[in-house]
């Protein structure tokens, strides 16, 4: 209140001049960062993700059941994916929480809004600096967690290959692009929950209900994304952005997931950050306790936003065609897991100092059961019982082993090994960054949802 009570004074108050938006913003994002819980935001993703990979990383025990955590020993470029993985789940939307979803509602509390139109003498040019200061604060507590975390990663373990979800290896500059880009793209699901949050913060008004709107939104759309729907709802929510990050780790990579997820994330943000900005022109500023009321947040909110959705799972089935089923099917489990177990094969073939092989001459192939259904079986579960079957070169037998699969909804997997011993038991290797478990005892891989996408 202070600091606008001193720019109002500042500024002149006869004629017609107007504060540029280039000036509201500057004041707007000073405003923010002299906050001190977004001081403290920034303190902590500029350096928590740091402490924390560093610490796991010199940790027995890994966090085996989070993507990319077994791997966290074996390369600095695990831990950021890591770091992602609970970004996209917990932290992102409580920070677009503390930040896009009191832009607005703070100056009701403070009862500053008299001050702040004379000073700018626009409400349109407020709306837009308050938005993007809150849009600058966001982008610099990503960077942070981007930032900090691959620094610890890469500080702690070193600069070293990592291992795709296809069970292929990714080099050292390879996977630091793949990095970026992944947490690159979480910013479009990012900037959809601000634009959640400022409609919130404006609808609302004083209401801690508008401070909550993007978790409880991002909350609601996580558990959509485990539930059994089809995979045109699944890709028609934001959330969905926040996993597609997984396919730029296949070779080739399922981009037509990701592409989805990104475009359907812009048009919520473009949509919730226009609602909020034509309820704000509208606001009868003249009256202080015109701060938002229940039945404006239903008509004027939520209808729209169900809306969005409904046109959104529309578009997506009309072009993927995939309006019905889970997208995770038979034939995909099989070629995954297959795909994935001969790429592993060749680095424990690598790391026990065996004959070199390749993927080509091993053919392997897979034949996969789930809950004892044999053909056209489907679904998410964790009853999938897979045999994987390949040669040898000069050899006549054919090698098996059998495999347990739990496949969640998003169409990640995790193998476990059950047999031989000698080729999926739990056994250390030796490796050039130490002692490892077996590389074909338990792994991640990855279903792609849609029949077909873009190859990159």
């Amino acid at each position: 209140m202070t600091a606008t009570a001193t720019v109002a004074a500042g500024t002149p108050t006869t004629g017609t001049d107007r504060v540029s938006v280039a000036r509201a913003y500057r004041f707007e994002l000073v405003k923010l960062v002299s906050q001190w819980r977004i001081r403290l935001l920034v303190l902590a993703c500029w350096i928590a993700p740091a402490l924390f990979v560093a610490g796991v990383s010199g940790q027995s025990t890994l966090p085996a059941d989070t993507l990319f955590g077994r791997w966290m020993l074996a390369t600095g470029w695990a831990g950021p994916l890591v770091i992602l993985g609970f970004s996209g789940t917990w932290a992102l939307p409580l920070l677009t929480s503390v930040v896009a979803g009191d832009v607005f509602a703070s100056e009701d509390r403070l009862g500053t809004w008299r001050h702040l139109l004379v000073a700018t003498r626009s409400p349109r040019r407020i709306f837009a600096a308050k938005a993007l200061a809150s849009a600058t604060v966001l982008l610099l507590l990503v960077a942070g967690l981007a930032g900090s975390s691959t620094v610890g990663g890469l500080a702690a373990v070193g600069n070293h290959p990592l291992v795709g979800l296809d069970g292929h290896l990714l080099a050292p500059g390879d996977a630091a692009g793949k990095v970026l880009l992944a947490w690159a793209c979480v910013l479009a699901p990012t900037l959809a929950l601000a634009g959640i949050g400022l409609l919130g913060s404006v609808v609302l008004g004083r209401s801690p209900m508008g401070l909550l709107l993007p978790a409880v939104v991002a909350l609601a759309m996580q558990l959509a994304q485990m539930l059994p729907l089809p995979v045109a709802v699944r890709l028609a929510l934001p959330s969905w952005a926040f996993i597609a990050w997984n396919g730029l780790f296949t070779s080739p990579s399922q981009l037509g997931p990701l592409v989805i997820g990104i475009v359907v994330s812009l048009v919520w943000a473009v949509v919730a950050t226009a609602l909020a900005c034509l309820l704000f022109l509208r606001r009868d500023f003249t009256n202080p306790t015109d701060d938002g009321s229940g039945r404006r947040a239903v008509t004027a909110g939520l209808l729209p936003l169900a809306g969005l959705v409904a046109v959104t799972v529309a578009v997506v089935a009309a072009v993927t065609g995939a309006s019905t089923g889970s997208g995770i099917q038979q034939g995909k489990v099989q070629r995954s897991l297959a795909t994935a177990f001969a790429h592993l094969y060749r680095m424990q073939t690598t790391q026990l100092n065996r004959p070199a092989v390749t993927e080509a001459q091993l053919k392997s192939t897979a034949a996969c059961t789930k809950g004892g259904v044999a053909d056209d079986a489907e679904g998410a579960g964790n009853d999938w019982r897979c045999v994987v079957s390949w040669h040898l070169p000069g050899t006549q037998t054919t090698g098996q082993a059998v495999y347990q699969l739990d496949i969640t909804a998003d169409g990640r997997f995790v193998a476990d090994g059950d047999g031989p011993k000698e080729v999926n038991g739990y056994f250390l290797v030796r490796t050039s960054t130490g002692d490892a478990p077996n590389p074909l005892w338990q792994f991640d891989g990855n279903v792609e949802l849609l029949s077909t996408s873009p190859k990159g």
